[in-house]
């Protein structure tokens, strides 16, 4: 939505033909198989053929998804959700011994014992240059007499330093949205007294004919914005008007945050230590949370329950979805990612969905250690790229592969980008997801994608690199169900080897450059598109082949152990 936004500071305010609203999108487009549906999805009901044909049964397979919560009333969701088979709901007691309080779904590590929830957090740029300030601005340093530790926090603090200082051309950007935001809350106003109803889509308003004049040039007006902004069709005014409220806040912040400390919303809350990681057991069971819209549309995507007559179908279909709640309207902390992913790998989970990220990561060691310590169990962790238009071989995102610790990359680590239809977006790439030949290591459809959505048993669209994740994350559940034999390093090379790659002939824009047309190799470590039926038949052969070396090889006797 944000990448949307930028578009109003760029165009002039006229109708724009977009392709969301040219023809009717199949809502489970991204399931699709390009060469039986003319769409560029992941081949999913082929995949599920090949299993019945082949008598595959599969295995439970829990998944935890680090997010912002979860409607656990879900209709598609609560039969798939995970239940610590330990703990007893609601008893106020940490039946299992774990140190977490009826952690019944998961665990939300940004909450107080008293049912308090954190919902907004400032950004790590921010927080990162005020914890530093006295220490480095304005003295005169000598990078020789300091040890390695105070080197890295003076380069992330210069680093924070220099991203603080906005140009004029940024502020300028930031007063036309202003602009164009209050034009739209007029435009709202005379919308909603003539249409008679608060809430209306894109479809809806185009049906609409106002008989005033100042109800045809709200009309226009608030069409020509849904369109600039690629608002799907099925969205609402009110998340437009509210993600745009959102943006605007969160640029103003931003804009003050060189001089203005930013609110420290975890002392008023969590009230832990932050800067020990032995001071852990904070949080409480609320996996919901204020905001669950994002964890819900993630989960959905995982595993909503298949062949059930409702919603949608999820990618995987024996899949127990374990939430851990980390993701703030702001800025994750690296302590509760780190902690969550030891959460999940303590308690069984054998894929970790990732689908959020930053710029900055001051406690990295951290997190790496959790990475590398799910590495060490077995267990696959998925990162979505982000939603920048970037390319990170260049610009660093977190969290990421790279363990510093160890001077290695973690193999256990699959980065996302984003990819689409051209009946879609005009491009096999969406326009706003990050990109890196290097660090990116695959793409899954990541735009117009239906999944559920909180409140009453909703569903709807959204788009980002964070839908793209756990697409793959469904795929690598699919694979560890039905041959659960494979290791978390064997299921990411089977994705990475199995994927789709376009040829010449496609059409593809390099995201962030409408104008900039590129091979789709060049974008990715692979070259390529997730495809679901590809990787099951990759895992079949690589298990029979396992199968086959194993029952070659000659018996050998055991010998009897000494006393």
């Amino acid at each position: 939505m944000f990448r949307g936004i930028l578009r109003l500071v760029a165009l002039p305010l006229v109708i724009v033909s977009g392709h969301a609203y040219a023809q009717q999108i199949p809502r489970t487009w991204y399931q699709m198989d390009i060469a039986k549906d003319s769409f560029y999805g992941i081949s999913l009901n082929k995949a599920y053929d090949f299993l019945r044909t082949s008598n595959k049964k599969a295995q439970p397979v829990i998944v935890a998804v680090l997010d912002s919560g979860i409607d656990t009333t879900h209709e598609d969701l609560k039969p798939i959700l995970w239940r610590n088979p330990k703990e007893i709901p609601g008893n106020g007691i940490d039946d299992d011994g774990n140190g977490y309080i009826d952690d019944v779904y998961g665990w939300n590590f940004l909450g107080n014992k008293d049912g308090r929830n954190i919902k907004k957090a400032s950004d790590e740029r921010s927080r990162i240059f005020h914890r530093w300030k006295n220490q480095f601005s304005d003295k005169v340093l000598n990078p020789e007499e300091m040890t390695e530790k105070e080197r890295d926090q003076f380069a992330l603090w210069k680093k924070a330093l220099n991203e603080l200082n906005f140009s004029a051309e940024e502020q300028m950007e930031l007063m036309f949205v202003e602009v164009t935001a209050k034009a739209l809350k007029k435009h709202d106003k005379i919308l909603r007294q003539e249409m008679g109803c608060d809430e209306y889509n894109f479809e809806k308003l185009e049906k609409f004919q106002p008989v005033s004049r100042m109800g045809k040039e709200a009309k226009m007006g608030f069409l020509t914005c849904m369109k600039m902004i690629g608002l799907d069709a099925e969205e609402k005014n009110t998340v437009l008007l509210s993600q745009l409220e959102e943006y605007i806040d969160g640029k103003k912040s931003a804009f003050e945050s060189k001089e203005k400390a930013p609110k420290v919303y975890r002392a008023e809350v969590i009230v832990d230590n932050y800067y020990s990681l032995a001071d852990r057991f904070y949080g409480n069971a609320d996996v919901m949370g204020p905001d669950p819209d994002h964890g819900t549309h993630v989960s959905g995507l995982i595993a909503a329950q298949r062949n059930n007559g409702i919603g949608i179908d999820g990618v995987a279909d024996n899949v127990r979805i374990m939430m851990l709640r980390v993701v703030p309207d702001g800025d994750e902390y690296d302590k509760d990612i780190a902690l969550a992913i030891r959460y999940a790998v303590d308690n069984g989970a054998k894929v970790i969905n990732m689908s959020f990220g930053k710029s900055f990561s001051p406690e990295k060691v951290w997190v790496d250690s959790a990475i590398r310590y799910a590495e060490t169990k077995d267990v696959l962790v998925l990162h979505s790229s982000g939603n920048e238009g970037a390319n990170i071989d260049e610009k660093e995102v977190f969290p990421n592969p790279w363990l510093k610790q160890w001077n290695t990359i973690a193999g256990n680590f699959i980065t996302v980008g984003a990819s689409s239809d051209p009946k879609i977006s005009g491009s096999l790439t969406a326009e706003f997801s990050n990109y890196g030949k290097e660090r990116v290591d695959v793409f899954a459809p990541g735009v117009k994608i239906y999944s559920t959505m909180p409140g009453g048993n909703q569903y709807g669209n959204q788009q980002g690199t964070s839908m793209s994740t756990p697409i793959v994350s469904g795929i690598a559940a699919l694979l560890r169900s039905y041959y659960p034999n494979l290791s978390a390093t064997q299921v990411k090379k089977i994705i990475e080897k199995s994927v789709w790659i376009p040829d010449a002939a496609n059409l593809c824009f390099r995201p962030g450059a409408k104008a900039d047309i590129v091979p789709f190799t060049t974008l990715s470590r692979t070259g390529g598109i997730v495809n679901a039926y590809n990787a099951v038949v990759a895992a079949d052969q690589f298990n029979n082949a396992s199968i086959n070396n194993n029952e070659s090889k000659p018996a050998v006797a055991k010998k009897n152990k000494a006393h």
